[in-house]
């Protein structure tokens, strides 16, 4: 994860082209995008400094200056944060980084829902705590403790590509989840080892985590192909566990009455029945 605010702000540049912002293209350039030398004149700051800035030798940045540098750069409400976040990381040691347990009372959160699957993830994307219709849906009961990982399972699970009709989506958004993450926590040794071991196993992988892209997963709908239960179009909601804020949980909100919710009463039932 080295780099991290030189290649962002250089991903960046490359998106904008000099004529969106009234800039001569002066011809064939090397390199597409905005140069240095433009987004330093458009955010009012000299050419070094901004250099520097790409460097991550800009630790004492302010806050001005990188308002200044988003504005040019057109990044949107999460990008900006994050921009602040990785132009001045945390010293080494600063924050906690092993991830608490779930709370007990968080799991009987999570056993109340039973209409809907919910489960908790944390700041590596690994589920720490379900209840039996998110066991039901996704297995994790049944699952060693890495394959609990999500972005294990969409980029190194074969299964995962005819689970998710979307896959391409629901891979591009679990990187984009993980690379915020990572910018908020340098110093993670286990998830710089996650992500290595994605970038060495998967191409896919390794192509959208140099795309820099970054977002948060609040809410939306995912699609799954459900070998029991077949198609399920699951919306979803997002919120942080206080007081552990790189603690989240999901919870899957289909319709009452809809296909979706019978499909899942039924998988429900199907996984309580004995055997």
């Amino acid at each position: 994860m080295d780099g991290n605010l030189g290649d962002f702000l250089r991903s960046r540049r490359g998106r904008i082209q000099p004529e969106e912002l009234g800039l001569p293209s002066y011809g064939r350039r090397r390199v597409p995008g905005l140069r240095r030398e433009e987004v330093a004149q458009l955010a009012g700051v000299s050419v070094d400094y901004y250099v520097r800035l790409e460097q991550g030798r800009g630790q004492s940045v302010s806050d001005a200056v990188l308002d200044a540098v988003a504005r040019v750069l057109r990044l949107d409400e999460t990008e900006h944060a994050y921009l602040r976040t990785v132009a001045r990381p945390r010293r080494p040691g600063s924050r906690q980084l092993e991830t608490a347990p779930v709370r007990p009372g968080v799991q009987v959160l999570l056993d109340g829902m039973d209409r809907t699957p919910a489960f908790v993830i944390g700041p590596r994307m690994d589920v720490l705590a379900w209840n039996s219709l998110a066991d039901a849906l996704n297995g994790y009961s049944d699952a060693a403790p890495d394959d609990r990982n999500i972005p294990r399972h969409v980029f190194l699970d074969p299964a995962s590509r005819s689970l998710y009709p979307d896959w391409p989506a629901i891979a591009a958004q679990a990187v984009a989840h993980l690379r915020l993450n990572a910018g908020h926590r340098p110093d993670d040794h286990r998830l710089r080892a996650l992500v290595r071991e994605l970038s060495g196993k998967s191409e896919d992988f390794r192509r959208l985590w140099v795309d820099h892209l970054v977002k948060a997963c609040v809410s939306g709908t995912k699609r799954i192909d459900h070998p029991l239960a077949g198609p399920l179009t699951l919306p979803y909601e997002t919120m942080t566990i206080q007081p552990e804020p790189d603690q989240t949980l999901v919870v899957y909100t289909p319709e009452r009455g809809s296909d979706t919710a019978e499909r899942l009463q039924l998988l429900g039932s199907w996984r309580a029945a004995p055997v």
